[in-house]
């Protein structure tokens, strides 16, 4: 029995198990924004032949209250202790994942997909503060690197993935989850050292949260249902007012509250701020693409589910090469001119698939050359805009910074689901989908290129350029 405590107490010292624990955590919280896109077809079908409007909110629900409710959900883990907030957030992400397998219809998905953000957003930055506190402070920077990249890659191999299940049952794709959390948690209870913020007392704001949560929504609710309602149908103008109204009473509040869910003085440091509206711009085009393309392949080509995976699987085959390579080229290159490079490099890859795509399969001559390019955009930008955001940050409000960046990537990832289903609408033939997925990646690469041109703010005009304001400070130390 000695021997079993002392082995366990050297266990849950050793940092390269508590990285690999909590990243598979994150892992799976990231993956479940993108995974269920192949299943799209599947899962309308299963339930009756649902639109496309109703299907993206199985994927718009889970990312706007994910969004919403990163920031609150790391000041609670600052408050109440980051193991036992994680391990919360995973029990119930983990759950939640065998309720959206069982879902008897497309609505009550929605519903366990929203708590299943719920889990997400509450692991997500527990995870990133663990990783800060147990992390040694010479490896510390490489630690959170790393943290960032399993997201990134997350995003990317979630279709490829997603395809592989969809095979057996698009229900895979939830069920999955179960036994990888269950794992998770208890090599999190065995391995993870309890750690939280001493000196944190303010609770997060809850009116602010919600009326993010509100006014996300209700821009959804426009743009998604826009095409089959009307524009001009009264619900949609009910929709925008509301929008702005929620929007408008979020910045009040998060003016007026001790711990707002985006803190002002944070927004003070100029590539603080670029970083975030280059990470909302680049995740438009980036969400919504990998969801034409599977929408392409699988609708207009008639490619089942795992043959859209591993038809898209190549785009995620460069994330990591890229990865490197921009790494290693920052340290003679501006980070932000890699970050435009790769935003560039996806715009190309859209214009080119608009350019090149027929009706009739030719997936080697259209597709597979826009995906490798902009898999290599993907490589340089997102990894990057992710792990560098918060390096002109005190230490104290990196965790805070890299959950309201992480919430930025989420809106943008919605305002793209909607742009798309906005554009795309309901078309009767063939070719005049083939219009309509053109106008969409003209549209997406116009915003690729609105990314590229903010990326390059993200460089510092000072390096004493620092919020006058603490928010939200991450402990190093472990209780």
């Amino acid at each position: 029995m000695q021997f079993k405590s002392q082995r366990r107490v050297r266990l849950a010292g050793h940092p390269g198990l508590i990285l690999t624990v909590l990243c598979s955590a994150a892992f799976m919280a990231s993956l479940d924004v993108f995974i269920v896109n192949v299943a799209f077809d599947d899962i309308g079908h299963d339930f009756g032949g649902a639109h496309l409007s109703d299907l993206s909110w199985i994927l718009n629900a889970y990312t706007i209250f994910y969004a919403a409710l990163l920031v609150p959900a790391g000041r609670i883990a600052d408050r109440f202790g980051r193991k036992s907030t994680f391990m919360f957030g995973l029990g119930l992400f983990t759950a939640a994942s065998a309720a959206c397998a069982a879902a008897p219809g497309v609505w009550w998905l929605v519903g366990f997909r929203i708590a299943q953000s719920l889990g997400a957003a509450l692991l997500t930055p527990a995870s990133l503060g663990l990783v800060i506190a147990s992390a040694p402070a010479a490896h510390r920077a490489r630690s959170v690197r790393i943290w960032a990249a399993s997201g990134a890659f997350a995003a990317a191999l979630g279709p490829v993935i997603g395809g592989l299940l969809v095979e057996v049952s698009w229900r895979w794709v939830f069920l999955v989850n179960v036994p990888v959390g269950i794992a998770a948690l208890v090599a999190t209870m065995l391995l993870v050292p309890p750690s939280r913020d001493e000196e944190a007392q303010r609770l997060p704001d809850a009116l602010g949260a919600t009326l993010l949560i509100l006014a996300i929504g209700a821009m959804t609710l426009g743009l998604v249902e826009g095409s089959d309602w009307g524009w001009t149908d009264t619900r949609i103008y009910a929709a925008w007012v509301a929008t702005l109204v929620a929007f408008g009473g979020f910045f009040i509040s998060s003016r007026r509250h001790s711990a707002p869910v985006i803190d002002p003085a944070l927004l003070k440091v100029r590539a603080f701020t670029w970083a975030n509206v280059t990470a909302l711009l680049f995740s438009v085009p980036f969400a919504a693409v990998l969801l034409s393309n599977i929408l392409w392949l699988q609708e207009v080509w008639g490619y089942s589910a795992i043959r859209t995976g591993f038809a898209v699987a190549v785009g995620p085959a460069m994330v990591p090469l890229f990865t490197v390579l921009g790494h290693r080229a920052s340290r003679r290159i501006p980070l932000g001119y890699i970050v435009a490079a790769g935003c560039l490099l996806f715009s190309a890859a859209s214009l080119y698939t608009s350019l090149s795509v027929t009706i009739h399969p030719n997936y080697t001559t259209s597709l597979l050359p826009s995906a490798l390019v902009g898999g290599a955009g993907v490589g340089l930008a997102l990894p990057t805009i992710l792990s560098s955001a918060t390096t002109d940050l005190p230490a104290a409000q990196s965790a805070t910074g890299s959950a309201v960046v992480n919430m930025s990537r989420q809106i943008g990832t919605v305002l793209g689901v909607c742009i798309l289903v906005a554009i795309l609408g309901n078309p009767a033939t063939a070719q005049a989908a083939h219009t309509v997925f053109r106008h969409s990646w003209w549209a997406l690469a116009a915003v690729g290129v609105l990314a590229a041109i903010a990326a390059p703010r993200m460089t510092p005009k000072s390096p004493d350029e620092t919020p006058s304001r603490t928010a939200a400070p991450v402990s190093d130390r472990a209780v």
